[in-house]
């Protein structure tokens, strides 16, 4: 079938990211198609972390490939301040010796440091630590909304207030995070995409905090914060997963999180939260992406399990590419829907 009209279904990170390099390279008949508004689902209350650190191959590619956007774009889009992992136990000691292996391999440039280089933070309990430079710590909805403007510019139709089902094209792209599967039962598709939720808080000002204070995290704990403006925005997951899709905050964890955040790092001790929210994760049982046709005239752009941000540059020149060439540059390979069928055996397990 010659496809002359591509519906892209979602103005998140990853459908604007797709929607614009369908533009850059040749895309004439191109519609993003938003239910609500750009930005307006998980990249609008996504933390903003970019990192090339994760656990499989996969993920370490895409991630590794979006980092050269973000490079272009720069402030204050893009704060290239590194992610610091801290392992504080023998096991933890042990992932991370593994992790950062493969991780060089595929030419990340990870290494062991001394934590305390970072002012202010608490690395007594601390056994090993590794540092990447190269990534930082992004704003979601302004890249989205940059993507989205730059799409335009190029001659994509945006649609805001309209969902992909009410308009009419040769192919839909369906990249609409968390509703994912319920925006592909309408095509007749299966997916197997179902929201988590998860939460985030931002503290009031901190007096002092260093510039280039990279984003933390505690290996064993999963906890993390990292500077915005004159603030820390802190995550971590719940004690139980709460599979829902009621962006709800849970207002009796905000303690605990308050004392790790002061505990790891004393100078903001007498912080207080300002503001906290819930966004939901658009997760798969493997946590990775499901990114391929998945029927006659539908394709799948969803699943990141959390990633899609930092991943949106990669995947949508990737897509773009296959959609118009019928061949990604990019392996898409692991990513096919069919692999659950198959039985998938390559979960991520480095999940913010």
């Amino acid at each position: 079938m010659l496809v002359t009209r591509i519906v892209v279904a979602g103005a998140g990170a990853i459908g604007a990211s797709i929607a614009y390099h369908l533009a850059v390279r040749g895309a004439r008949d191109v519609v993003l198609a938003e239910r609500a508004a750009v930005a307006a689902g998980a990249s609008g209350r996504a933390m903003g972390g970019i990192r090339q650190q994760f656990s499989t191959a996969a993920e370490v590619l895409l991630a590794r490939a979006s980092i050269r956007f973000f490079e272009e774009l720069g402030p204050p889009f893009f704060h290239q301040v590194g992610y610091l992992f801290l392992a504080s136990s023998e096991a933890g000691l042990a992932e991370l010796e593994e992790r950062l292996a493969l991780q060089r391999s595929l030419g990340v440039p990870v290494a062991r440091v001394d934590p305390s280089f970072v002012p202010g933070l608490a690395t007594d309990d601390v056994l090993g630590a590794v540092f990447c430079p190269t990534d930082g710590v992004g704003a979601p909805a302004a890249v989205t909304r940059e993507l989205v403007r730059r799409a335009v510019e190029r001659g994509v139709e945006l649609r805001e207030g309209t969902a992909a089902e009410d308009v009419s094209g040769d192919l839909v792209v369906i990249a609409c995070g968390a509703a994912s599967a319920r925006v592909a039962a309408h095509w007749g598709v299966e997916l197997p995409v179902r929201p988590l939720v998860r939460q985030l808080f931002a503290t009031t000002p901190v007096a002092e905090l260093p510039d280039r204070l990279p984003m933390t995290i505690e290996l064993e704990t999963g906890f993390h914060f990292r500077r915005r403006d004159d603030r820390l925005v802190v995550a971590m997951a719940d004690p139980e997963p709460r599979w829902s899709d009621v962006e709800r905050v849970d207002a009796s964890l905000l303690p605990d999180r308050l004392a790790r955040l002061a505990r790891r790092y004393p100078p903001a001790a007498d912080t207080a939260v300002d503001r906290a929210w819930a966004g939901l994760y658009d997760m798969t049982p493997d946590a990775h992406p499901i990114i391929g046709p998945v029927a006659d005239g539908v394709y799948a752009a969803c699943g990141f399990s959390g990633h899609g941000f930092m991943q949106a540059p990669a995947v949508g020149a990737a897509v773009a590419e296959e959609l118009l060439e019928r061949a990604s540059s990019l392996d898409l390979s692991p990513y096919r829907l069919a692999r659950f069928a198959d039985g998938a055996d390559f979960p991520e397990t480095l999940i913010l």
